[in-house]
């Protein structure tokens, strides 16, 4: 099989930028003297031994070895549940181990594997056969890591992407003084909306709603109480969209629209009664048609089920019928318009 050029790079880059750090686990303390002595002269190696293998684990997650030298035959603790116990913890799980042990049995060798080993030894094994292994793994474990990080910041850099692509998306269909769907966003919904009606042949209604003497307000109390007082007749609208497939939308300056697939007439009356009783509700001060009023909205009421020849169109020059005769009526009030 042919190595990956790349993925030797990266070991190569990873022997030389990061130390190696060793781990031996084993109770014979001559074991120990002799493996620091055989790495004391190589560089970029520091050496660890740890003699009790009941705090190995606890010592590994500690220091973080990029080898486990661990010997099998140990007071207190079988050799085979140790290499368990490492495996089992996730700072572990990809640490190699190599195994240090007397006999040289295929057996035991596979049962070192099956429990998480990378590698297998006779101790003691000669100088250079040993380092050897230690850097190869090591730089094998280093450059696994360096692998590892930068997929792990690839996806947080893509998740950031995605992230700010739904954010400039909520933007981009979003109207930036009142929060609202803006009038683009609308167009494109009336028209999937309308599509799906026609399919299924079901009922879709709009309201169209205009607050009353906006511009009298405005020269009255100026734009920054006009804005605000945009804000909570748009608040108004959304909490009253209690459905996720009813959407409230700016149509423009003081006009809004809510569109209301599968509602009734009447389904769409109640609800434009409701949204405009919130609205008088918030008591706004208003000098017109009277010097003690408050802001009110008008609203006209549309309903249709879409037949073939028909258009979207239709629907808001119907509603905007409605909103004409709810001025016409005297305003603060709901006016249904009904088709030819």
């Amino acid at each position: 099989m042919q190595s990956d050029p790349q993925f030797n790079g990266a070991q190569e880059a990873a022997s030389v930028s990061a130390p190696l750090m060793v781990l031996l686990v084993d109770d014979q303390a001559m074991i120990g003297e002799a493996v620091r002595r055989a790495l004391a002269d190589e560089a970029n190696i520091s050496f660890h031994f740890c003699s009790d293998p009941l705090q190995a684990v606890s010592l590994a997650e500690q220091i973080k070895p990029t080898v486990i030298l661990q010997d099998l035959v140990m007071p207190g603790i079988d050799g085979l549940e140790l290499l368990s116990q490492y495996r089992s913890r996730k700072a572990l799980q990809d640490v190699p181990i190599i195994v240090l042990s007397t006999k040289e049995d295929p057996k035991v060798k596979s049962a070192a594997f099956s429990r998480g080993a990378n590698d297998y030894l006779v101790k003691l094994p000669d100088v250079i056969e040993l380092v050897a292994r230690i850097r190869y793994h090591s730089r094998s474990y280093l450059a696994l890591q360096q692998r590892d990080e930068a997929f792990r910041a690839l996806r947080e850099s893509q998740q950031q992407l995605l992230e700010t692509n739904l954010v400039l998306q909520r933007l981009m269909r979003s109207d930036g003084l009142t929060g609202l769907a803006n009038r683009r966003h609308f167009d494109d919904c009336l028209s999937s909306e309308w599509s799906r009606a026609l399919r299924e042949q079901s009922e879709l209604s709009l309201l169209m709603i205009d607050v009353d003497y906006f511009k009298a307000f405005n020269d009255r109390f100026g734009h920054v109480e006009g804005d605000e007082a945009l804000r909570k007749v748009a608040t108004c609208m959304s909490e009253m969209c209690s459905r996720s497939s009813d959407m409230a939308a700016r149509y423009g300056g003081e006009e809004f629209v809510m569109i209301l697939p599968g509602t009734s007439r009447g389904g769409a009356r109640l609800l434009a009664e409701k949204v405009r009783l919130c609205v008088q509700a918030l008591a706004i001060p208003h000098e017109q048609p009277a010097r003690d009023s408050i802001v009110s909205i008008s609203l006209g009421v549309a309903t249709l089920t879409p037949q073939v020849g028909m258009a979207p169109t239709d629907l808001v020059e119907l509603a905007d019928r409605g909103l004409y005769l709810a001025k016409q009526s005297g305003r603060n009030q709901v006016g249904v318009a009904e088709r030819d």
